[in-house]
This record gives structure tokens, C-alpha cells and sequence, in this order.
């Protein structure tokens, strides 16, 4: 990824725990068809960059780094897949997505995943003294099941400063987790366009 939370978070990232069909036999009845796996991002749907396109990598299993610090408590025993985006500059994104059991599951999921967000700016703080980290919350968004978006900003103590935007969302018994970073502070997010990204991140999922 670019070198966006290249200071804070990716720091930290180093503190977070490491680790976070066969054919059938002629004559066999068929079987019902595998569901189909959520849909994710395109490059076209991350917020605009001024002066830069997205690229869009392929579909990965696991966690990846940059959120292993804020959400990777929440996450060890589920099945994940991610995709990273980045454009030519400071600017990067990627979204990750757990499918589990059923509903009830998901929806305390996601409610675990709003917490660890939430709490997040304590733990940077408590883990390098040097970083000072500041929380927005940006409400709820009416998309399927529901989702929520948040914003992040750290400084260290000799001036390096990140933003970025996190959300969290809901579809059945699928869950998102959006982030997008660069360096600058709250008036460089696009909230607006982030927003958006979002809503068709969940809307995507099923």
C-alpha cells in the first residue's frame, strides 16, 4: 500500500498479534450450487482522487495489515477475504469482507468491529505515547442491514499526520469493513464521497 497511516498505524500494525470442491462421483445427485461469494469494490467506486486513478489488486484470503491493529482482535476465527487499492500518490484503500454462519452472527460481528473501531484512538495512544490520535464519527448510513462510518486522524510528535475513514456495514450474514487513508487531517477526508463508497460496498455484498 502507499505510505498512508505509514507513521501510526503501519508502526503499529507490529504490536498486533501475527497471526490473526470435490467432484462428485457419476450417478450422484446433484448437489446444490456454492452461494455465491460477495461482490467487492471496483476501482471506479473508491472516492475520486484529484490528480490519480485507482488500481484495484486481486482478491485475497486473510487480514491485511493495516487493519490488523484497530479491528484484529475482533476478527482470529473467521474466514476473510480483502482487496487493496492504491492510486500513484500518498493515497490507499482496501476493504475486507467475513461471511459467517448466519444473521445473528453477523449483526454481533459488526457490532463487535463498531467497538474496536471506536476504541481505536486509545489504544494508538496507550501503545506510542508519541502519537496522538483523534476520533470522529460520521453516523449511520441506510444501506441494507445498516452501516456506520468513522473518521481517524493521528499526528505524531514531529508533525507527521494521517487521516482516514473507516466504516463498517451489513448485509445478511455479510460483513464489510471499508478503510481509506492518506496523509493530511479532517478537512482532507471526503466524507461525502467515502460515504458513498460505502453504501455500495454493503449493497454489493449480496
Amino acid at each position: 500500500m502507499p505510505t498512508r497511516m505509514n507513521i501510526a498505524l503501519s508502526a503499529l500494525t507490529a504490536l498486533a498479534a501475527a497471526g490473526l470442491a470435490l467432484a462428485a462421483p457419476a450417478g450422484a445427485a446433484v448437489q446444490p450450487s456454492t452461494p455465491a461469494q460477495p461482490r467487492f469494490l471496483s476501482a471506479a467506486e473508491l472516492p475520486p482522487h484529484p490528480s490519480s486513478a485507482w488500481t484495484a489488486d486481486r482478491v485475497k484470503d486473510g487480514v491485511p495489515d493495516e487493519l490488523k491493529f484497530c479491528l484484529g482482535a475482533a476478527l482470529p476465527g473467521y474466514d476473510s477475504r480483502y482487496r487493496e487499492f492504491r492510486t500513484d500518490l500518498d493515497t490507499g484503500a482496501v476493504q475486507l469482507t467475513i461471511v459467517v454462519a448466519d444473521d445473528a452472527k453477523a449483526k454481533a460481528l459488526a457490532e463487535r468491529l463498531n467497538k474496536e473501531i471506536r476504541s481505536c484512538p486509545k489504544r494508538i495512544e496507550k501503545a506510542d505515547p508519541k502519537i496522538k490520535a483523534e476520533f470522529k464519527d460520521y453516523g449511520k448510513l441506510a444501506a441494507e442491514e445498516g452501516a456506520h462510518v468513522y473518521g481517524l486522524h493521528t499526528e505524531t510528535s514531529y508533525g507527521a499526520t494521517d487521516i482516514n475513514l473507516l466504516s463498517v456495514g451489513r448485509d445478511g450474514h455479510a460483513v464489510t469493513v471499508v478503510e481509506w487513508g492518506q496523509m493530511g487531517d479532517f478537512t482532507d477526508a471526503p466524507v461525502k464521497a467515502f460515504k458513498k463508497t460505502t453504501t455500495t460496498a454493503v449493497n454489493k455484498l449480496y
